[in-house]
């Protein structure tokens, strides 16, 4: 397993993170005893990175992965969460709600201290609230000791430039943005790197769209970005592989990006993620695959509040 500093932290991260959503059963359903096999894979294999939320699982994923690293050495692994998102359409960013969210998170996941924890999906908030409320939190989160560092995540680009224009972060959650289809992320780089915000990719399958299965019904990504991913996958398979390890090795390889996040609850998926990373990417799969999707290149959907939204090409 490769590794790369997070940022001003100093954090060594594994290029490759877990991304501990599936351990809620957001996917499919999932057994505990699988979930937890699956952290310890992940683990033992190099990746020292676990991402997670209350919001993934209704705190089901929480409370599972507290299980799942309590018989871990804590030193063993960077434990990253977030506040202010509670269900689909719940949100809370006021300061009392954060701080109490830190906490509950803490119990769920049976640990005195988080390394990260981000304010999740702030663009469905008005920035006023974010500003008035999380942001204090925050930092008497970070002075009590409860926290290490602090950020922000969501899909609008915009999201980042807003919070750093009125707030120094540790790090950054970015999603759907460094992917085969979508490499808007690099754009919002030189700003972070300026800051030296550390940075977090998730979603290097574009939430399900980067397969041969259908995109789930709630996916909000156009009839047309859908159907050309679909069409990508399908050519992978023609050429004897799977679209999925083209997505991780195209975004594990890009130096820039210190961590990409996978999510399963399965110990041989988990696994064979982490070997992916290890071999050489077929260049000129690479190249045909970026071709049927050039039409949709950079091409997302909109998320929150209209003032985060101006610029997304949808």
């Amino acid at each position: 397993m490769k590794y790369r500093k997070l940022g001003k932290t100093g954090l060594d991260v594994s290029v490759l993170s877990f991304g501990a959503s599936s351990l809620g059963s957001v996917f499919r359903e999932t057994t505990e005893s699988e979930s937890i096999r699956t952290v310890h894979t992940a683990v033992d294999m190099g990746i020292n990175l676990i991402d997670v939320s209350p919001y993934y699982g209704l705190t089901k994923a929480e409370t599972v992965l507290g299980k799942a690293i309590a018989g871990l050495d804590r030193d063993r692994f960077i434990l990253t969460t977030k506040a202010g998102r509670y269900g689909a359409e719940e949100f809370d960013f006021s300061k009392e709600r954060i701080i109490r969210s830190v906490d509950e998170s803490l119990q769920r996941l049976q640990t005195d201290y988080l390394d990260i924890v981000y304010l999740h999906d702030i663009e469905f908030a008005p920035f006023h609230e974010i500003l008035e409320g999380a942001f204090p939190a925050l930092d008497e989160l970070k002075q009590s000791g409860k926290i290490r560092y602090f950020g922000v995540s969501g899909l609008p680009m915009s999201v980042f430039e807003k919070a750093l224009a009125h707030k120094e972060l540790d790090a950054v959650l970015s999603y759907c943005h460094y992917a085969l289809n979508d490499t808007s992320l690099l754009e919002v780089v030189p700003l972070l790197e300026e800051h030296g915000v550390g940075l977090v990719n998730a979603s290097p399958l574009a939430m399900g769209l980067l397969s041969t299965r259908p995109a789930a019904d709630w996916h909000p990504a156009s009839a047309e970005i859908q159907r050309l991913c679909k069409l990508a996958a399908e050519h992978c398979v023609t050429k004897g592989t799977d679209i999925a390890k083209l997505a991780v090795q195209y975004a594990t390889s890009n130096e820039r990006i210190p961590t990409t996040l996978v999510s399963t609850a399965n110990p041989d998926n988990i696994r064979k993620n982490i070997q992916w990373t290890e071999e050489s990417m077929d260049t000129e799969l690479l190249q045909e695959v970026l071709a049927i999707l050039a039409p949709i290149h950079n091409r997302s959907w909109i998320s929150g509040r209209p003032e985060y939204n101006k610029n997304t090409v949808v």
